[in-house]
């Protein structure tokens, strides 16, 4: 069967450095961090006091006082980019088939905030067990997934992708290969994530996972730089738009990018670090580019997954030299994360919102907080250190990998009729 094009519509955002798109587009391009003290609780005994927070986030700004109670903040937060999303997308509720509209969303954690509320309550607490009977309808990864298709009425395919940070990567690249099928018109797809709180923070902690770099926030994430200690732990959402060529054009949709190939891999190597020589980025990228029809001369910039950890940020651009040769020198590579940090289940789809922008707009954002050059990177290669770039970009990557080895790549290239 020929398949079908699928084609992004509509993007959403809420980020600790924005709370919309066009602002977040901008903050991009601007190199602003997110990184600041925590807010939200009492860090004084915390090994890492500092994270990307979501600046001035209230749910009663956007749900009233009852609806709220329901929503872990992870929901939350998927509810508010998904509604910048449909309206961005100018989707006419009345007018499309909604037993052809999907949700397909990925969270690598889901409702932590209740899940340690819930269970902290209990452990204080005397006499019989008292729990919420919102405690599993709040905490489960699916429940924003499915609170969104019950706002909307969408009646297609409905689950969550849980493969850690590469989540909501493989959110849109099943929402694209169901959609190219044939089995929808259009999903729903990206990523949330709350896990800004005391497990959160102590767990990620606990592994020497996140920056300690409590005396100056703002440069704690330092992708590709020798200094680099870990990533800064980030919260917030992304929701895009994907849908069938033909069923943009039908209603008019305007059009951001296309989507053209979606990869997925495994490192099968260690619970938490990635393949010493990216193997399984290597092998990632390159069944993006195979699904897709690409070469890798064709690719001008890539995303990178760039967390800011030591061993990470080795392998990944090891994987672009070994599998892009002398054209990885001609590709504009970049970290998101640097401004934003991780934000975990949620990185693929922030990122791929980056992306997408810098496609349709021949800009790559920077990575900032680059000071000192590490020996053990190819430091040849376009870091896109410092200052945004000015260059064509027609075909881009977005790379997310996850623990347990996940890794993801989707695709996107300049929409051309």
């Amino acid at each position: 069967m020929k398949l079908k094009r699928v084609v992004v519509t509509g993007l959403g955002a809420l980020t600790p450095i924005a709370d919309s798109t066009p602002d977040y587009w901008n903050a991009l391009l601007q190199g602003v961090s997110g990184a600041a003290p925590i807010t939200k609780f009492d860090v004084s005994e915390f090994k890492t006091r500092f994270a990307c927070e979501l600046k001035g986030f209230n749910p009663l700004d956007h749900f009233d006082r009852k609806e709220a109670r329901k929503y872990d903040p992870f929901t939350q937060y998927a509810m508010v980019s998904t509604a910048e999303a449909v309206e961005d997308a100018g989707i006419d509720l009345d007018k499309i088939d909604k037993d052809r509209v999907g949700v397909i969303w990925g969270s690598g954690i889901g409702g932590l905030e209740t899940f340690l509320k819930e269970v902290s309550s209990y452990a204080k607490s005397e006499g019989p067990p008292r729990f919420s009977p919102f405690f599993i309808p709040k905490m489960i990864a699916d429940i924003a997934a499915g609170h969104i298709s019950i706002k909307y009425g969408f009646r297609g395919p409905n689950y969550t992708t849980t493969s850690a940070c590469a989540s909501s990567a493989n959110a849109l690249i099943d929402s694209f290969n169901l959609i190219r099928l044939g089995k929808a018109d259009m999903f729903i797809s990206g990523g949330s994530e709350a896990a800004v709180n005391e497990a959160g923070l102590g767990g990620f902690s606990a592994m020497h996972a996140i920056s300690v770099r409590n005396d100056d926030p703002k440069t704690g994430s330092r992708p590709f730089d020798k200094d680099r200690d870990g990533f800064v732990l980030g919260e917030g959402s992304g929701t895009l738009v994907f849908e069938e060529l033909e069923h943009a054009r039908k209603r008019g949709a305007k059009i951001y990018a296309e989507v053209v190939g979606g990869g997925m891999s495994a490192d099968a190597y260690h619970m938490t670090s990635p393949h010493p020589e990216g193997l399984g980025a290597i092998k990632v990228m390159q069944n993006t580019l195979d699904d897709a029809g690409l070469d890798i001369a064709d690719v001008d910039h890539i995303n990178t997954h760039g967390t800011s950890t030591p061993l990470g940020d080795i392998a990944e651009p090891k994987a672009i030299v070994s599998l892009f040769g002398e054209h990885a020198y001609k590709i504009s590579i970049n970290s998101t994360k640097s401004m934003i940090g991780h934000l975990l289940g949620a990185a693929g789809a922030a990122e791929s919102i980056a992306t997408v922008l810098s496609v349709q707009n021949d800009v790559v954002p920077p990575t900032i907080n680059h000071f000192t050059d590490d020996p053990e990177i190819d430091n040849k290669l376009d870091f896109t250190f410092h200052k945004a770039k000015e260059r064509t970009v027609n075909i881009a990557l977005s790379n997310t990998f996850g623990f347990g080895g996940h890794n993801a790549c989707v695709a996107f290239k300049k929409f051309a009729q």
